[in-house]
């Protein structure tokens, strides 16, 4: 696994020298500020219950491919969903060199309909955009993963339709500021 992690790291940079996947800024702590604050999200995922994963927005493949590579042996797939046609060739070259079970779905999230149950999105679009999504293209039932920055209790208190689903905070392993949003949906 770390092997992958480490193919995925060094094409992801020799990628993002012509095309932005991630902040130039972030280049050196892509380890810490990108692929493990991908993989605190992993204790969040019931491996019984999961049918299926799909990352909306996955961009560079965050946290989709490093959820990927984690659960290459668990009897279901990761969807990353990318919308940009450069994104989406980078992340299935990379999905076929490191020989990953994943599908990349290069369309509008909008038009798509997502049979996961478990949905993440990282740094993807505000929470109601996220929730419509949720509530019109996903299946009933299903668990909805957020990573968001200091201001997630605020977009939470400000987002109307949060009274129809049950929700916790979770603090971020990577920042102190940050916390991840884990939503049921019914």
């Amino acid at each position: 696994m770390i092997n992958k992690l480490d193919i995925f790291a060094k094409k992801l940079l020799i990628f993002n020298k012509k095309h932005n996947l991630i902040s130039k800024n972030t280049e050196n702590e892509i380890w810490d500020r990108h692929i493990l604050d991908s993989a605190q999200i992993i204790k969040f995922i019931d491996v019984k219950e999961c049918s299926g994963i799909a990352d909306l927005g996955t961009g560079g493949g965050f946290p989709g491919i490093i959820l990927a590579i984690y659960f290459q042996n668990f009897n279901f797939h990761v969807k990353l969903y990318e919308k940009s046609p450069v994104k989406s060739a980078f992340l299935t070259n990379i999905s076929n060199i490191l020989g990953l079970d994943c599908k990349i779905i290069c369309k509008d999230i909008n038009l798509i309909k997502i049979d996961s149950n478990y949905i993440v999105c990282r740094a993807f679009r505000k929470l109601p955009y996220i929730l419509n999504i949720s509530r019109e293209n996903c299946t009933k039932k299903h668990k909805i993963i957020i990573m968001k920055g200091r201001n997630a209790q605020q977009e939470i208190n400000n987002t109307s339709m949060m009274n129809n689903y049950k929700y916790r905070l979770e603090n971020s392993i990577t920042d102190s500021d940050s916390k991840i949003i884990i939503l049921n949906a019914k």
